[in-house]
């Protein structure tokens, strides 16, 4: 069962929705989730990409359900802000498997979740009728959990993998989102669509609060909510930023023995004195 503290978090995160245009950075490990926090984030979001990343793993949903729960778990108890989870797919096809991997992301300390209509990284996808069933099984699962504020972010991968028609998407979408809100779907998530024009479109018949997925190249946070946009976050795109110094800094050490890659960062105090004792 959650707590009181679940319980307020996850009214504060629902009532983000309501109006206006909120960030929700990705986070991948405790670490990271408490410099998001800091920066003055709202909430923090996780990405499974650099969850998956940070143990040794490619996304996907290469990680189970109880092994991402996990990780939530930390995030969660690192940060005294909401914490939305990606849970992909939900970890398995059917409506029960979408229900159970809920109740362990809620058990976890989460109060939002993604719940994708992918059966797999480009595709196919799962029928409006079938993921409706997966969705509406996620907000049971919710309810069961104690957790009734839970919100359900259906994301739907019609743009990202370019599913269909270019002018079959959009009514696609919308099919896809009227069949998930009366599943129980609270917003909306679809990545890989940054046509500010469409956006607006999808806000204006969706009847959900629309979360659009930014990064390099994209449109302003403003611009976005210029388009009735009601959440931005950046999928893996802070967890790839970071992985790349990574990767750049030990390439050039190992293979020149110098530190160019490592200039430029925080001094160690301040890093250290962001995490607890």
């Amino acid at each position: 069962m959650t707590d009181k503290i679940q319980r307020v978090r996850a009214r504060a995160f629902r009532g983000l929705h309501d109006e206006g245009t909120f960030v929700l950075p990705n986070a991948w490990d405790a670490g990271s989730a408490v410099l998001i926090a800091r920066a003055g984030a709202p909430a923090v979001g996780t990405t499974s990409a650099g969850v998956s990343w940070a143990q040794g793993r490619q996304d996907g949903q290469t990680l189970t359900a109880d092994e991402m729960a996990a990780q939530i778990w930390r995030i969660v108890q690192a940060v005294d802000v909401p914490v939305s989870a990606d849970i992909e797919g939900g970890y398995g096809a059917s409506p029960g498997e979408v229900g159970a991997s809920v109740m362990a992301a809620v058990r976890a300390g989460a109060v939002g979740v993604n719940v994708e209509d992918s059966r797999r990284v480009g595709g196919p996808l799962f029928t409006p009728s079938e993921q409706a069933e997966r969705v509406r099984a996620a907000r049971v699962a919710a309810n069961e959990a104690g957790l009734p504020e839970l919100v359900v972010n259906f994301r739907t991968d019609v743009f990202l993998f370019g599913i269909g028609k270019p002018e079959d998407r959009l009514p696609d979408v919308l099919d896809r989102a009227a069949q998930a809100r009366a599943a129980g779907a609270d917003c909306l998530f679809v990545p890989g669509l940054l046509d500010l024009g469409a956006l607006a479109a999808l806000v204006e018949e969706a009847g959900l609060p629309v979360n659009a997925m930014a990064g390099p190249g994209a449109p302003s946070v403003s611009d976005l909510g210029k388009a009735g946009v009601r959440r931005v976050s950046v999928g893996s795109a802070i967890a790839q930023a970071a992985y790349s110094v990574a990767r750049r800094a030990a390439a050039e050490f190992v293979s020149k023995g110098t530190y160019a890659a490592m200039e430029g960062s925080d001094e160690f105090g301040d890093l250290d004195g962001a995490f607890s004792r």
